[in-house]
């Protein structure tokens, strides 16, 4: 008798299938509307951000001052210019929506929905992937308009845009479950992402660089991500797409897999 009481008053868990589509859906949904409210902000202002780069560069060194990999300096530039872009709000967007969920409090309803942690962060990743891609394609409609850029292949310029945002988007969870307040994710946003995107050759041939410097440029993902998205539009780079491609898969598995671990043990989120 005690055993069948037992039995009784014995909880399980609730199963909805192996993986819970609803949910992922319902979540990656809510993150894309989230940034698509405020447009202006999340899609429009990047885009203006890299004009103004493009506006003070192409004025103050001008498009006839040599080339770069074979091509006028505004040509090589322009690729760059919305490659940064793409690695800053794919950090921006995953990194906020963690630190506004902790702040305001309502990180908990995610917490206890019928979702698994590599549900909750997938489902981030490809929201921010989402909007990084919808930057990458504005940017490059309305930079048409003003540079000659070249396409020479659009499966390199999706697949780097796509790799590059789903890294800084892990990266931004994991950022986002570290930070206690938004001084820290600023932190880390001035003194890591900005800094590495600058220095990745966004605005310069990485050959031109002294060797050192050079050898430090060849295992900095920012510097792939950078490289084979404009390899996408010259059909030139400064090092290897080849390797680039195979390394940031394997940094994005890595990557996504440390957000994943920290939120499932609830790293900064549960008490």
């Amino acid at each position: 008798m005690s055993q069948i009481t037992n039995n009784k008053y014995k909880i399980y868990e609730k199963k909805i299938g192996f993986v819970n589509w609803v949910g992922f859906w319902t979540l990656y949904k809510k993150e894309v509307l989230r940034f698509l409210i405020v447009v202006i902000q999340t899609i429009i202002s990047p885009l203006v951000t890299s004009l103004l780069f493009l506006l003070v560069l192409s004025l103050a060194i001008g498009n006839d001052r040599g080339e770069v990999l074979g091509f006028p300096f505004i040509s090589f530039l322009a690729p760059g210019l919305i490659a940064m872009q793409v690695i800053q709000q794919g950090f921006s967007h995953s990194s906020s929506s963690i630190m506004i969920g902790k702040i305001q409090g309502n990180i908990v309803d995610i917490l206890y929905a019928p979702l698994t942690a590599a549900e909750i962060t997938l489902a981030t990743n490809l929201a921010s992937c989402t909007r990084s891609i919808a930057i990458a394609a504005v940017s490059i409609v309305v930079f048409k308009f003003i540079v000659d850029i070249q396409f020479y292949n659009f499966f390199y310029i999706f697949i780097f845009t796509f790799l590059g945002s789903f890294i800084l988007s892990s990266i931004g969870i994991i950022i986002g479950l570290w930070a206690e307040k938004f001084d820290h994710m600023a932190s880390a946003t001035n003194f890591i992402i900005v800094p590495l995107s600058f220095l990745s050759g966004t605005f310069y041939s990485i050959d031109r660089l002294p060797n050192i410097l050079k050898n430090v440029s060849e295992i900095n993902p920012f510097f792939y991500i950078i490289d084979g998205f404009r390899y996408g539009f010259l059909g030139v780079s400064d090092g290897s797409v080849k390797f680039g491609l195979i390394y940031l898969v394997i940094l994005s598995f890595i990557t996504w897999f440390a957000a994943y671990i920290l939120f499932k043990k609830g790293y900064k989120i549960k008490s």
